[in-house]
């Protein structure tokens, strides 16, 4: 295992079925006025809401509310929500949906007290934020960005065509997430599905990257496989809490940087997803999916040994008589047909994307150096146009 690392991680979780008691405890520890932050609703028609609201009137607390944040959240949607955080003098925000929600939340919470643009400071320049942060706790809805234990935040911006995300430090991950399996079921199965691969292509990010003897890749070939099992099992029946709970759990995993240590890492499929995402608004996990086959098949031959390995650990393909290169090619077939039974987008047409955006995505693709080749633009423009078949 190559490479120099710390770690640490000060987000504390609560999972299960009763995991929302323990809100009441967390919010003692933070001032009175809170920010309870939420998505379209889907949390008033389930009764989570007047739960919220309800702890937050027993625990004293002043209540303001952001609503309405969308699956890609904007720009000018952070304005609003900074807006309303300094109009009520915030002491803590409470995010209470999925990986969007909490993405919003978290910037929302640098730059209340910013004196900058936050979108120029923090998603442009990628500054590190230099103000006063406010806390944030969050009430997990949705499997799939692991934002509940991380420091990351995606923002889009509309004008610009522009989707990027920001990984902030410590200070800024959530102080606690509770995640209750449960609140995962209400979701159209388009959804899940969306969420199941953002989580397996998360592993893949960090798997497909370097040649050494790593811990974290055999930690990652764990995860993927009972990721697979479970998402099998979700597919057929939603309602089954023991694979929704499994499939929460490795969400958070995938992404709260344990398997990231002593990587690279590669991260290209999400800045393709991303940038396809600026164009269409499509929903994140598909943006991946319809991308991911074009441009592993197009790195594959540059980390062949690698590729090979994930036929064998991940898909249990045999090796009987292969050569390296047959066996990477099976295992991407193997992860196409998974794909495909579970219900994924597998082309950007699907997604409303158009021949005459390509080359503007490839503008907005930004180009990162982890893994096994970095693609110049010409690569980006080849891989999204076999992504439209």
């Amino acid at each position: 295992m190559l490479g120099n690392f710390s770690y640490h991680n000060p987000t504390k979780l609560y999972f299960g079925d009763d995991s929302l008691k323990y809100l009441k405890d967390e919010l003692k520890n933070y001032g009175k006025n809170v920010l309870f932050v939420y998505g379209g609703g889907s949390i008033k028609k389930n009764g989570l809401y007047d739960e919220i609201i309800a702890i937050l009137k027993e625990c004293e607390k002043n209540i303001a509310e952001v609503s309405g944040v969308m699956p890609n959240p904007t720009s000018d949607k952070l304005n609003e929500g900074v807006a309303i955080a300094r109009e009520n003098n915030i002491d803590f925000i409470l995010a209470v949906g999925g990986g969007s929600v909490c993405d919003y939340s978290k910037a929302v919470s640098v730059s209340v007290n910013c004196n900058d643009d936050p979108w120029e400071k923090y998603f442009i320049r990628f500054e590190e934020p230099d103000c006063k942060i406010i806390p944030v706790g969050c009430v997990l809805t949705m499997a799939g960005t692991g934002s509940e234990m991380n420091g990351g935040s995606v923002i889009t911006n509309h004008e610009k065509k522009l989707k990027i995300g920001h990984v902030f430090g410590d200070d800024v991950m959530p102080k606690f997430s509770i995640l209750n399996p449960k609140y995962t079921m209400t979701l159209p199965k388009y959804q899940m599905c969306a969420g199941i691969y953002d989580i397996f292509n998360h592993i893949c990010e960090q798997y497909f990257s370097g040649e050494d003897d790593n811990t974290s890749d055999y930690i990652s070939e764990g995860l993927m496989r009972g990721l697979i099992h479970a998402s099998r099992i979700a597919v057929e029946n939603p309602q089954d809490y023991e694979a929704r709970s499994n499939i929460m759990w490795t969400a958070t995993w995938a992404l709260n940087t344990l398997v990231a240590k002593g990587k690279t890492e590669d991260w290209m499929v999400h800045m393709l997803g991303q940038a396809v995402g600026a164009y269409t608004d499509a929903t994140h996990g598909m943006t991946l999916a319809a991308v991911s086959l074009p441009y592993y098949r197009y790195i594959m031959p540059y980390g062949v040994k690698k590729f090979a390995r994930f036929a064998t650990e991940v898909w249990s393909i045999s090796c009987d008589g292969k050569t390296d290169e047959q066996l990477a090619n099976e295992g991407l077939n193997a992860m196409e047909s998974w794909m495909k039974e579970i219900g994924l987008v597998m082309n950007l047409k699907e997604l409303g994307t158009t021949e005459e955006m390509i080359e503007g995505i490839a503008d907005a693709t930004l180009i990162l150096n982890g893994g096994y080749k970095v693609l110049d633009r010409d690569e980006i423009v080849n891989i999204l146009k076999e992504s439209m078949n």
